[in-house]
C-alpha cells in the first residue's frame, strides 16, 4: 500500500525484454539493502517487486498483465521514473491510499501552465472507467496522487502544484504522452456494491 506521496525519483538504467515480461534496472537514491529483496516499490503508479539490490540499481521484473495494463510498454532507456516505498504500520497518510494496481492508461490531452501550476487534461483509455472519475476524487496519476478539479464527458483535469511538479515526473509530461492511472479503491468498491 502507498499513499502517492512522492519524495524520489530514479532513472531507467536497463530493459531487457522478451515476449512475455521486461526486466528492468532503476538508478536511484531510494536507498534499499539487499535484505529488502521481495518487498514492493511503487514505480510510475505499478506495485513492483525489488528482485535484486546492487549498489545504487534496483531491478524488477514487469509481467505481461502489467504491461498491457501501463506505460511500461513503451518504457524508454534514462526515462525518469516516480518511486515510493511502500508504507509502514502508522505512517502518516497524506496523499491517498494506492494499491499499486494500475486499472488503464490516459492519455494528455492538453497542458494549460497557469503561473506556476499546471493544468493537464487526460482522456482515459478505456472509457468503462469513465463512471469512477469525481470531480474532487482523488486519482493516481504515474503514482502521484492528484484531485480530479473537473470532469467533462471525453476528459478529465487535474491541476499540478509547483511543489509537485519539483518532486515527480510530471514536469516531463507532454501531450499524447501516456499515464498510469490508478482510480480510487473506495469509488471502486462502491460503485460494485451499489450497483
Amino acid at each position: 500500500m502507498f499513499n502517492g506521496i512522492i519524495f524520489n525519483t530514479g532513472k531507467i538504467n536497463s530493459i531487457k525484454k522478451d515476449y512475455k515480461s521486461i526486466l528492468i534496472s532503476i538508478k536511484s537514491n531510494l536507498n534499499l539493502k539487499e535484505k529488502e529483496i521481495g518487498s514492493s516499490v511503487c514505480c510510475n503508479g505499478v506495485c513492483l517487486t525489488v528482485t535484486k539490490v546492487k549498489k545504487d540499481l534496483i531491478y524488477f521484473y514487469i509481467s505481461r498483465e502489467t504491461i498491457n495494463r501501463s506505460n511500461f510498454i513503451s518504457i524508454k532507456k534514462n526515462q525518469i521514473i516516480n518511486l515510493e516505498k511502500s508504507l509502514l504500520y502508522g505512517q502518516k497518510i497524506s496523499g491517498h491510499f494506492i494499491q499499486g494496481h494500475v486499472d488503464t492508461v490516459a492519455k494528455i490531452k492538453k497542458i494549460i501552465i497557469l503561473g506556476k501550476t499546471w493544468i493537464i487534461r487526460f482522456k482515459l483509455k478505456d472509457n468503462k472507467y469513465k463512471k469512477l472519475i469525481v470531480e474532487k476524487g482523488s486519482v493516481s496519476i504515474n503514482g502521484v496522487s492528484l484531485t480530479i478539479s473537473k470532469v467533462l464527458n471525453d476528459y478529465f483535469e487535474i491541476n499540478v502544484i509547483p511543489h509537485s511538479l519539483k518532486l515527480t515526473n510530471l514536469k516531463n509530461l507532454k501531450k499524447n504522452d501516456l499515464v498510469n492511472v490508478e482510480l480510487d479503491i473506495f469509488s471502486k468498491y462502491i460503485y460494485k456494491y451499489s450497483n
